[in-house]
């Protein structure tokens, strides 16, 4: 009973969606389901995000105001009054899932949002969790509280795993057509699940388990993972031995089988990349297994900014200066180019050696204002417009992030030094530095 309408409401699209995060994630899933004819209800715990979108303003910077403004002249909204949820007949949990100190899985997000909606939970509902993690979190972190609300999944309560697989600021995919992995804790709730999805996605693609599903998410970022440690480590040997990694791998790109193309850089940003992969390691150790790829593939990553860094020692020397008291300008911020995120970003890391070290640090990013370090960190730098007197009076230029709106034949003509990471210009520029 319980199954047919809400399966009916989904489809006539008279169902409530409430989206439990309005970040990366959450919002675009949103925009998303307002788009189509559905009713949604945000809930987000910081209150100025929930004031802007209610005003019809977008707290991202590559989604349009408009598409918000549209989006709560439709009849949604976004609240902090988790209550709220006991009037949505779908509810999706898009929040982030960090690690811990000890590079443990941090679940302290997705608990505090189940908790928070759990008082509410009613008979009828379908719960998703979309966050990355660890496989068996679904089933054994989440069943519990529905088990406690006197709920039987799959009977009058729907339980599902859909990973996220957003990319920001890709232009060539969107919450449309990237195809959504969906798997249910029962045939009934995974019934559910595609009822939800297929109406907002062009494929779902279901999977036999949540835990399925979760690992399928785990897979996609592992398999990027030590994709690009291996072309970082590719990097620092072909550095060596004086071959241009980029050539290497435009031409190992033209065979049309068996090659995908990966490139290096100055370590891993983003919420996806740097973190995900440490759920598995963390998971597989219950099981005795030691995830030696994901770890090496870690180690190479993490050590990519030093890298950097020594790259910039080594081209402030060749022209007689010190790192203390030099000049250094970065070039971008964020964690991938043409997006304003700095999670995760290893420009942070570069920032805060470069610091230590004596350095003055500028930085110019045409989507970041102001950049502050993560927790350990103490700095906290205003975004520095781009000029040509800017780019002369820096003792070097490190391309961090190459988005595509900065002017980098000016940078070359003025330019003292660049430290170049991201394969932006031809090493054999004289004052162009590979990294």
């Amino acid at each position: 009973m319980y199954k047919k309408e809400l399966i009916r409401k989904l489809q006539t699209r008279d169902a409530v969606i409430g989206i439990v995060g309005m970040g990366y994630v959450g919002l675009p899933l949103a925009l998303r389901f307002s788009e189509v004819g559905y009713k949604v209800i945000g809930f987000e715990n910081d209150v100025h995000k929930v004031n802007t979108l209610n005003a019809g303003k977008s707290c991202i910077k590559y989604i349009p105001d408009q598409k918000v403004a549209d989006m709560v002249a439709s009849g949604s909204y976004v609240t902090s009054d988790y209550s709220d949820s006991a009037n949505a007949d779908a509810l999706i949990i898009c929040v982030p899932t960090p690690l811990d100190k000890n590079m443990g899985p941090d679940l302290s997000y997705i608990m505090g949002s189940v908790d928070s909606i759990a008082p509410y939970l009613c008979r009828g509902q379908v719960l998703t969790l979309e966050s990355t993690t660890y496989p068996g979190t679904t089933r054994d972190k989440i069943l519990p509280t529905i088990k406690k609300r006197g709920f039987d999944s799959g009977d009058d309560f729907f339980l599902v795993y859909s990973p996220e697989r957003e990319d920001p600021g890709n232009a060539d995919f969107s919450t449309q057509t990237i195809p959504k992995i969906c798997g249910g804790h029962t045939p009934s709730c995974l019934e559910v699940g595609i009822a939800l999805y297929e109406q907002v996605v062009d494929q779902v693609v279901p999977v036999s388990s949540t835990e399925a599903a979760e690992l399928t998410k785990l897979l996609e970022n592992i398999h990027r993972a030590v994709n690009i440690g291996l072309v970082n480590e590719m990097k620092i040997l072909s550095d060596r031995m004086d071959i241009d990694i980029y050539e290497v791998i435009r031409a190992a790109a033209t065979k049309p089988f068996g090659f995908t193309a990966y490139y290096p850089g100055p370590g891993l940003g983003g919420h996806c990349i740097p973190i995900d992969p440490f759920y598995l390691t963390w998971k597989a150790k219950e099981y005795g297994l030691h995830t030696k790829f994901i770890e090496l593939a870690g180690e190479i990553n993490n050590s990519m900014p030093a890298y950097v860094i020594d790259k910039v020692t080594r081209a402030l020397n060749d022209n007689g200066k010190a790192v203390n008291g030099a000049r250094v300008t970065l070039i971008g911020v964020s964690y991938k180019k043409n997006i304003d995120d700095v999670r995760e970003t290893p420009a942070s890391e570069i920032v805060r050696e470069l610091l230590s070290r004596g350095a003055d640090v500028a930085f110019i990013d045409p989507h970041v204002k102001e950049f502050s370090g993560e927790a350990e960190d103490t700095f906290c730098i205003g975004a520095t417009e781009f000029s040509e007197d800017v780019i002369r009076d820096s003792d070097c230029i490190v391309v961090v992030t190459d988005h595509d709106d900065i002017d980098y034949d000016l940078i070359a003509q003025h330019a003292q030094v660049i430290v170049d990471s991201r394969g932006r210009y031809d090493p054999k520029q004289v004052n162009v530095v590979a990294s």
